[in-house]
């Protein structure tokens, strides 16, 4: 794909509101294991500028490889991302996601954006994934609002 088609694909956004504070909610994306409570079974996270971001999904699963662009803590945080293995078209520190973590009355709203996804299958297939773990970061999150809390909003 070239740089013009990448540049031509939509974004994902997705939406969520975690009803925690910023700090506790930043925690989940930056500490390895607080991480795999929520995304995949193994963490390694070095929470700076150029730093890993790597999560194993599971005991044979796919490997997201990437790196850590920005961190304003308890704001927003950027890391790039892709697999290991490819899939989608898409190798390691291929794409880019966008987490904005903003207080809203007793929680966060949670506004991740997923840029640079090469295909439209590829949107789809990584909006599936996102909404799923959306809402189990929600849930590990917010101890027994899992069932019955609403799942993260796309975005248009």
């Amino acid at each position: 794909m070239t740089e013009l088609q990448r540049a031509n694909q939509r974004p994902l956004d997705l939406d969520v509101f975690i009803a925690a504070s910023p700090p506790t909610v930043w925690q989940f994306w930056v500490d390895p294991e607080r991480m795999c409570e929520w995304w995949g079974i193994k963490a390694e996270l070095d929470p700076h500028p150029g730093g890993i971001y790597r999560v194993t999904m599971g005991d044979d699963g796919p490997v997201m490889s990437g790196a850590y662009v920005e961190l304003e803590p308890y704001e927003r945080l950027v890391f790039l991302f892709g697999w290991e293995d490819g899939r989608h078209g898409m190798a390691p520190s291929s794409t880019r996601v966008e987490v904005t973590l903003t207080p809203e009355g007793h929680g966060t709203r949670v506004i991740l954006r997923h840029l640079e996804l090469p295909t439209t299958e590829a949107i789809d297939q990584h909006q599936q994934g996102w909404v799923h773990f959306l809402g189990e970061l929600a849930r590990v999150v917010v101890p027994g609002a899992g069932h019955g809390a609403p799942a993260p909003e796309a975005g248009a």
